[in-house]
């Protein structure tokens, strides 16, 4: 492979690992905001814990410092019981996570990380949506853009309007 293919590869590897980041983001949110719900006596910091470390549980990303990895042992019942009640209490980001975790372990492939766990774990959980066909790259990418938009954490490219364009030539 040339450097200009090595180089195209790599953004796009690039892009689409952005865009699993978004819907992480996106899950987090949405978790944070269900276990405050469920547990509103709690301290916010917990809350936000317990949350970071569904989300890293899911995706495969546990945090390796000491005190994250203790509040993971010690949590790790309602941590499973959430990751187990996914597909039922957030049904919607069902296609989103999906792709995401797919999208994940293609990517791990290309870097020659050959590790479905995280698929393995999704479908035994009732997460995965194995009917959905994985997406394109681009197709990902819009998905992302829109779940972003809708939660506030993407702007949506604007065109540039007449009175601009003549301003920048």
């Amino acid at each position: 492979m040339s450097n200009d293919e090595n180089l195209k590869k790599s953004r796009l590897i690039s892009a689409l690992r952005e865009g699993v980041a978004v819907i992480q983001m996106v899950f987090f949110k949405e978790l944070r905001t269900m276990i405050t719900e469920r547990h509103p006596d709690w301290q916010s910091s917990i809350q936000a814990m317990l949350a970071g470390a569904v989300t890293n549980e899911l995706f495969g990303t546990p945090n390796p410092e000491p005190r994250f990895e203790t509040f993971r042992k010690d949590y790790q019942a309602e941590i499973e019981q959430i990751l187990l009640g996914l597909a039922k209490d957030l049904p919607r980001l069902r296609p989103y996570l999906t792709d995401a975790l797919r999208i994940q372990v293609l990517c791990d492939s290309q870097e020659g990380k050959n590790d479905p766990t995280i698929l393995t774990q999704a479908k035994k959980i009732g997460l995965l949506l194995n009917e959905r066909d994985i997406p394109l790259p681009s197709v990902f990418m819009t998905l992302v853009r829109g779940l972003g938009e809708q939660h506030q954490l993407i702007i949506a490219p604007t065109g540039i309007t007449e009175q601009d364009d003549t301003i920048i030539h």
